[in-house]
């Protein structure tokens, strides 16, 4: 399969995302400046800790206590599947027959504010939920022997790229578009997209093309490893064979900070002789995308964006007044972001080899290990990012749910129900909604500075080496901070 197809059938095919109706749809008259201040100061203070931690201390931060043993329910996870699966094609219909209003018809409500904004935040909360409800594996299994072979296999060197294209295309669609929550429209883009999954399943086989191709799988299985909660294999069979850290029939349920099984896996990766650099160079580059297509769609939509493209924020045109530039400046956003890390990780790792006890470190599988520690940024932006879209939209669903064929029935006994914005007309509540994002934005920096720096001991040897390493990074997040809090309080004008 060529990239080309691929991504010809990823732009296609790429499930839409919501219009962000509601989404901060107001100005924050708070002194900004201080939360922000306060912010980038919390980040610097925890970069300079760090170099006063120790080797033993470092490898510390993230060690875990083990509380139970765990099975795969396997069986219980293939019926829970299925009925995802059965809920889905009841959104389609839903979709295809039901109201024309995105704020009334259930499946454009369901798919990007319960699922999209409240499901993603809450995997890498409360660790890998994906398994149990991702709609494909239930069907899959029924309909694939389990000991067929896959008739189609992806080289090697290919890595995450498939995946990769296909979460920019998904994200281009949801900026670029004029009417990416259509509940028609919707509905056949998700049959559509559903069925392009299900093939590539049966073609190339469940585990590698959700690892590899299914964009949102891939994102789902990195942002499971940030739970303070979830599973580890025993015994590390899995890191032996060269599999995802996931794997293995045997496991136990494993507490530690957030963040420990990416530490966990960076690890592994550290000593795998058989995954390549290029694979591990993919699998970062796949994490920064996602962060750079997060910071982008809080981007565009701000004042400082619309002035540089020469757009008047106040009489905005529309979507399709700006395709082109949304487009361009999407892909400008990724190309700048893996720029910029690829320079830090590059500048650290040869301010680390200076020195006579310095362990010789190739570079891509730097930056596909170092890549790891930036996931709990994305995550903390994700969560900020669309906290005041879920306040308003979660009303909608909930609504939607009550009576989700427009009938006015009332299964849920809301009664008469009216969704409030009243939370942004007020100083205090507006300021715990922001104190709140930016809680969340800072907490995500400096658990992306400690895992980044375990991560940098164990791959440089030496809490030393490592801080030293860190300089070009600890600066990059800094910054970083600044960005994610300005994004936060800018107002929008689209």
């Amino acid at each position: 399969m060529s990239a080309c197809c691929i991504t010809l059938a990823l732009v296609l095919l790429s499930l839409p995302a919501a219009a962000h109706v509601s989404e901060q749809g107001f100005v924050l008259l708070l002194p900004t400046e201080v939360y922000i201040t306060g912010g980038v100061l919390a980040v610097v203070l925890t970069v300079v800790l760090l170099g006063f931690v120790s080797d033993r201390q470092a490898g510390r931060l993230f060690r875990t206590r083990d509380l139970c043993s765990a099975h795969e329910l396997v069986r219980w996870q293939t019926l829970s599947s299925l009925l995802s699966l059965g809920v889905l094609l009841c959104l389609v219909v839903v979709g295809l027959t039901g109201s024309h209003d995105p704020l009334s018809n259930p499946l454009p409500l369901f798919i990007w504010t319960l699922w999209w904004i409240g499901f993603v935040s809450l995997q890498g909360i409360a660790g890998d939920l994906w398994r149990w409800i991702n709609p494909w594996t239930g069907l899959h299994k029924l309909i694939v022997p389990g000991n067929r072979m896959a008739r189609v296999t992806l080289p090697d060197w290919l890595g995450v790229w498939p995946a990769t294209c296909l979460f920019v295309a998904f994200i281009a669609f949801s900026l670029a578009d004029t009417s990416p929550d259509d509940p028609a429209r919707l509905a056949i883009v998700v049959g559509a997209y559903y069925l392009f999954t299900l093939a590539g399943m049966w073609v190339c086989g469940s585990e590698l093309w959700l690892s590899r191709v299914e964009c949102f799988s891939v994102l789902l299985h990195y942002y499971a490893m940030l739970a303070p909660l979830t599973r580890k294999p025993v015994p590390h069979e899995a890191v032996r064979k060269n599999e995802e850290w996931r794997g293995g029939d045997k496991m136990r349920m494993v507490l530690g900070l957030p963040g420990w099984a990416a530490c966990y896996q960076a690890s592994a990766l550290r000593d795998d002789r058989k995954t390549s650099d290029a694979v591990l160079a993919s699998r970062g580059v796949f994490i920064l995308v996602v962060l750079a297509c997060g910071s982008f769609d809080g981007m565009n939509e701000t004042f400082w964006w619309l002035s540089l493209i020469d757009i008047n924020p106040l009489e905005f045109p529309g979507r399709s007044a700006v395709v082109t530039e949304t487009l361009v400046g999407l892909l400008l956003a990724n190309v700048a972001l893996l720029v910029v890390f690829g320079c830090c990780v590059g500048c650290g790792l040869w301010l680390a080899s200076r020195g006579a006890d310095a362990v010789p470190v190739r570079y891509l599988r730097a930056f596909g290990i170092l890549a790891i520690g930036i996931l709990p940024i994305a995550l903390a932006y994700h969560i900020a990012h669309y906290l005041t879209a879920f306040m308003v939209n979660a009303q909608y669903a909930l609504a939607a749910i009550s009576d989700p064929l427009h009938t006015g029935a009332d299964y849920l006994g809301l009664g008469t129900f009216y969704v409030t914005t009243g939370f942004f007309n007020t100083h205090h509540t507006v300021q715990i909604i922001w104190l709140t994002q930016a809680g969340v934005v800072v907490t995500g920096h400096v658990l992306s500075v400690l895992l980044t720096h375990a991560v940098a001991v164990k791959l440089l040897g030496t809490g030393r080496r490592a801080v030293i390493s860190q300089i070009p990074l600890a600066l990059f997040m800094i910054l970083y901070t600044l960005l994610g809090l300005w994004l936060l309080a800018s107002p929008r004008g689209a």
